[in-house]
């Protein structure tokens, strides 16, 4: 392998697996200030003690988080020097944003909830949580706006010696990639977390562990997953018409469309395709379906791989500009498929969440264990598809993927870093998981009294 593809496979190992704890974060947060909202408003001790236990996984799931994802700030300039000073000018801002307001806020007032449980009033103790969960979820909008930069660049303007320079810091923070983008972030981040309580909640209750403490996180989670997967759908489809504008590469490589169309199917699977296949057998076509996604139009023209191949090699010069379409096509329907089970798995939660039979429902806990790992697998493939298809662009139209690449670096120094990467984070895996399955399994502590005020979250409860 070259520099460039272990390049490519350090950055993409390191970001895929940092973002297995961010949507966890931004939900929990969310979710764990909707339960000590309810403790503080009712009173109800089964709230407080929700409240305590789902903040241990949240501080769990933040520091393995943070630890990760500050390994990603050193790549840009140890692997990708040339791409940080070709466009760090417009790309560093929205990341020096994030660092020093939204990450900040989220870690101090972290802290302040930590160590401020008899310390703080109620009304201000409730206040740190809520601004964690702000915190949150504007470290997720800077970092979404920079993404969305390099997908759709806007906002610059090129200086003499060739280097992009921030002129309108407004543009990249209503770039329409980003606002569409940054939303199904959060829906992603609220189905995700959801899905991890209701897992916790389900666990105790098949084994008859504290139903009355257990019952109201799986009903905060059924109530909040059923809208927030609609939700992550509907705004997915339109991120996917945008992107059809800005990206038409992208989206004709997700349905391995060769040839342009008017009205398009939509294939649910296929035999074969790639990049050296242009006639896959498509099972099961959907007519009009790809128009609809694509353009929001029954009769939607959809550009194919090859018309948008000649069009670039126009506008950029000779080159391959073809994604890998084999990832495309098949990253697109396991987000979609999934989803789709996961919308149905909420119904038949709701459904028996309304005839009083969820707590007796053992099939129904069972597989809702398991269910907690579709998210996740969801949120890769969501990834994929997203940076995939923008290759072979790092940033769309600007640069080259192959020009970003530090040039000092060589085959064997990266392929060492790879290899260390690979056995902290599997060690940092193997720590994660351990921790939070034990703390998951923990039966709840008993306070005091409804009214006592509750101590430090013990990690030892």
């Amino acid at each position: 392998m070259s520099e460039l593809d272990l390049a490519r496979l350090q950055f993409a190992m390191t970001s895929i697996y940092h973002f297995l704890f961010v949507p966890v974060t931004i939900g929990l947060a969310f979710l764990t200030a909707i339960l000590q909202t309810a403790w503080h408003r009712t009173g109800r001790a089964d709230y407080l003690r929700l409240t305590r236990f789902f903040g241990v996984l949240l501080l769990i799931n933040v520091a393995v988080g943070v630890v990760t994802g500050l390994v990603q700030e050193f790549q840009f300039g140890m692997d990708w020097s040339a791409y940080s000073r070709t466009v760090g000018g417009v790309f560093g801002a929205p990341l020096a944003m994030e660092g020093l307001a939204a990450f900040f806020l989220e870690s101090t007032f972290l802290g302040v909830w930590v160590f401020g449980w008899e310390k703080l009033s109620p009304r201000l103790h409730l206040a740190a949580i809520w601004a964690v969960a702000l915190g949150s979820t504007l470290s997720a909008a800077f970092i979404m706006a920079a993404n969305s930069w390099m997908q759709h660049p806007v906002g610059y303007k090129m200086t003499s010696d060739g280097q992009a320079e921030l002129s309108s810091i407004g543009a990249v923070l209503t770039n329409p990639v980003f606002l569409r983008g940054y939303l199904h972030v959060l829906l992603a981040s609220a189905v995700t977390a959801s899905c991890v309580m209701l897992a916790v909640a389900a666990w105790h209750l098949r084994r008859g562990k504290q139903p009355d403490a257990f019952m109201p996180a799986a009903r905060l989670a059924l109530v909040v997953l059923a809208p927030a997967i609609i939700l992550a759908m509907l705004v997915g489809s339109e991120l996917g018409v945008t992107e059809d504008k800005y990206q038409p590469m992208k989206i004709a490589a997700s349905e391995a469309q060769w040839d342009t169309c008017q009205p398009c199917s939509f294939s649910l699977f296929q035999i074969g395709g790639g990049n050296n296949d242009h006639t896959p057998t498509k099972i099961i076509q959907i007519p009009h379906l790809l128009s609809l996604l694509a353009t929001n139009s029954w009769n939607g023209k959809v550009v194919g791989l090859n018309e948008v191949q000649s069009q670039y090699e126009q506008q950029y010069g000779a080159g391959n500009y073809v994604p890998n379409v084999f990832v495309q096509y098949w990253a697109m329907r396991v987000m979609a498929y999934l989803a789709g089970l996961v919308f149905l798995f909420s119904l038949w939660g709701l459904w028996l969440l309304r005839r009083k039979r969820l707590e007796t429902s053992r099939v129904f806990l069972g597989v809702a264990v398991w269910v907690a790992v579709i998210p996740f697998v969801m949120n890769t493939a969501g990834w994929l598809l997203t940076e995939f298809g923008r290759q072979p662009w790092i940033v769309q139209g600007i640069l080259l993927t192959k020009d970003g690449v530090s040039q000092s670096i060589d085959t064997t120094t990266v392929a060492i870093s790879i290899l260390v990467f690979l056995i902290l984070y599997g060690a940092l895996a193997v720590v994660d998981f351990l921790l939070m399955r034990r703390y998951a399994r923990k039966e709840i502590a008993e306070p005091a009294s409804e009214e006592a005020a509750v101590p430090v979250p013990n990690l030892t409860y």
